[in-house]
């Protein structure tokens, strides 16, 4: 057993968003101020939480920021004039429409209707497609490049490092995984998910370990190579009476038991929860040099 290394996401993301107060007073001296607009739909309470913390944080930095809460009966086709005229506004440079949308809502189609110059959660096709090609013009989605941030500033070595990712989504696996595998990392990576034959046995295979999977604590102790970097992206709420607000947060890895075996591991929360906040300011701030 031995005492890990806790990256700390907290810490890691104020010198990001130090990096991206200084560079927001140089664009104003040339007269530009990037500009975020958040568009809510409906009345979901976490996504009320992190609409109103990406707005603190654009306020902090400086930021036009935008906040359009719409009703949770609003139809697709109000939704996407919002889109479109968020796109034809200049002072807006990053759009983001936050997820899960209502039901009735196809976000797919959402998605596709914003500028891809405007997409800083980096999710429309051709983002997708410039991640693919490791074109630096095309935005990151901002948890798996804060992942990647995080490992970067630790100092952790990811050339020729096994990684696995538990979790295949648009939103954090995949792009995760084409990080870890590009010419900068060098990693040699496995996608596992809930349909991969002996998951445990995957993940012990693992140098580095990246848990995405929207589980409490499903990863336990047995699952992880002793020495591994483990990277908890989920944050899920567990019912605990002994909290005043009846739950705690948990992520996917079982941290007490986990945490021994680990060189390194990050919190839940203060581990991956800030970077993705600073790494959209960061995308906001590329989208308004490209877009100037």
């Amino acid at each position: 057993m031995t005492t890990p290394r806790i990256l700390d996401g907290k810490s890691v993301a104020a010198a990001v968003l130090d990096e991206c107060r200084a560079e927001t007073a140089g664009l104003k001296q040339l007269g530009i101020t990037p500009g975020l607009a958040v568009v809510l739909v409906g009345e979901d309470p976490a996504s009320k939480v992190y609409v109103a913390s990406k707005a603190r944080t654009c306020a902090e930095l400086g930021f036009h920021s935008l906040k359009i809460e719409l009703s949770a009966d609003t139809s697709q086709e109000e939704l996407l004039q919002v889109v479109r005229d968020l796109n034809a506004d200049p002072a807006i440079h990053g759009i983001l429409v936050q997820s899960p949308p209502p039901k009735h809502i196809d976000e797919e189609a959402v998605i596709r209707a914003i500028d891809p110059r405007k997409d800083v959660d980096g999710f429309h096709p051709e983002n997708v497609a410039k991640l693919v090609l490791e074109d630096p013009t095309g935005f990151v989605p901002c948890t798996p490049a804060g992942c990647m941030k995080l490992l970067e500033v630790s100092g952790i070595d990811t050339s020729g490092a096994e990684a696995v990712v538990i979790g295949r989504s648009m939103i954090v696996g995949k792009p995760m995984a084409l990080l870890l595998v590009s010419r900068k990392s060098n990693a040699t990576v496995t996608i596992a998910h809930s349909r991969s034959k002996d998951l445990a046995a995957i993940c012990r295979r693992a140098d580095i370990l990246i848990a995405a999977v929207g589980r409490p604590e499903m990863v336990r102790a047995d699952w992880v190579k002793p020495g591994a970097v483990v990277i908890d992206v989920g944050i899920n709420r567990v019912g605990d009476a002994t909290k005043k607000s009846g739950y705690r947060l948990t992520g996917d890895v079982a941290y007490q038991e986990v945490a021994p075996r680990c060189a390194a591991i990050t919190p839940v929360p203060g581990g991956v929860g800030p970077m993705t906040i600073a790494m959209l300011m960061k995308n906001t701030l590329q989208a308004a040099r490209q877009l100037a």
